[in-house]
């Protein structure tokens, strides 16, 4: 099988290409990206491609699968940047599968999709996917939902898959997640367990984790299973809420009120502080947690590392500055000093 990994260079993209390189019926994968790594891997190739301007096309041709992963968190002010890229640039790859003749897409959607659900029991893949208003990745993420719905029925030929994780976490993208949702000014220090005293714990902030290793198990198990299709929810155990975290870094939970959070959110967005808009907060405490049964029954997947490992793992990474040699998860993308970080407005473009 030849594999092309659109948005190759991310946390989920080389936790695919990871799971890729060891399946024997995989022959050669092609990761595709807007800035190429110093990265090398097995099986696989680089090709520089932008999925807003770029033809796709000659890149896709004879693949066995594309999996589609192209998506942007920052620069998070500028929306139109954002939805060229998420949500036209995602159609852009959709459709040049079809035309290659591409029998196979798989999409990153997420957890992120649907619309607000329940905390207190588990929605299965048939839960509405309205995304939550307030929330600008919640929306893109629904609208390719609703594009890709229409791209099904006008290309029956294409076995659609799309995978709904939550959270995804791992050591080696611990840089990348730090720059998109905590910004320059975060301390790595913080990130130790022995200095973290006291949880928050906000009403109805549950959410779902998932090791971006078992993410990228997913999509190979998705590949190569040619009777996989549709949607699949992606978790691991358990919930993690304020007093679950407590529990796994030996902190004592301290109740918070969710409009008092989601002030300091808007005041430190405002402020140029962080990164991320308080939409974030509002996209937490209103998507429903996730049964994963489908996942488990019709892939075969189950996996391999709790929550809690999945966060210790990203605490020990933001703790020791963890990274991988490509543009979103380098260490040095940020500069001496986190100083390109700081010079993008915090927000405002892309470092």
């Amino acid at each position: 099988m030849r594999i092309v990994v659109v948005g190759a260079t991310g946390n989920i993209g080389t936790s695919v290409l990871r799971s890729l390189v060891d399946e024997q019926e995989v022959e050669s994968v092609l990761g595709l990206a807007r800035r190429l790594p110093n990265l090398t891997m097995p099986k696989v190739e680089w090709a520089s491609a932008d999925v807003v301007s770029d033809d796709l096309v000659p890149h896709l041709r004879g693949a066995d699968a594309v999996v589609l992963l192209a998506w942007i968190i920052q620069p998070s002010r500028d929306l139109n940047k954002q939805w060229m890229v998420n949500v036209e640039g995602s159609m852009r790859v959709a459709r040049a599968a079809k035309e290659a003749g591409v029998p196979s897409l798989l999409y990153a959607s997420s957890v992120g999709a649907y619309s607000p659900g329940p905390k207190d029991r588990r929605v299965d893949e048939g839960w509405p996917t309205g995304g939550v208003p307030t929330s600008y990745y919640g929306r893109h993420k629904a609208e390719v939902e609703r594009r890709l719905d229409r791209f099904e029925r006008e290309a029956p030929e294409v076995r659609v898959v799309r995978m709904r994780p939550g959270l995804v976490f791992k050591k080696e993208a611990s840089q990348g997640i730090r720059r998109l949702f905590a910004g320059p000014f975060f301390p790595g220090l913080l990130a130790n367990p022995s200095l973290i005293n006291v949880v928050p714990d906000i009403e109805n902030l549950r959410s779902q984790v998932i090791h971006s290793y078992d993410v990228g198990e997913a999509f190979r198990l998705a590949i190569v299973n040619g009777d996989a299709r549709g949607a699949f929810n992606i978790a691991a155990e358990p919930v993690l809420d304020g007093r679950e975290i407590a529990r796994i870094l030996n902190a004592r939970p301290v109740p918070m009120s969710a409009q008092l959070a989601r002030a300091g959110a808007g005041l430190s967005w405002a402020l140029r502080l962080q990164p991320v808009p308080p939409g974030w907060l509002d996209l937490s405490r209103n998507v429903p947690i996730m049964d994963t049964t489908k996942a488990r029954t019709q892939l075969g997947w189950t996996p391999r590392r709790s929550a809690d490992e999945a966060l210790l793992d990203l605490l020990e990474g933001l703790r020791t500055g963890a990274g991988l040699d490509t543009p979103p998860l380098s260490p040095k993308t940020g500069g001496p000093l986190r100083i390109r970080e700081i010079l993008t407005g915090v927000g405002g473009r892309e470092p």
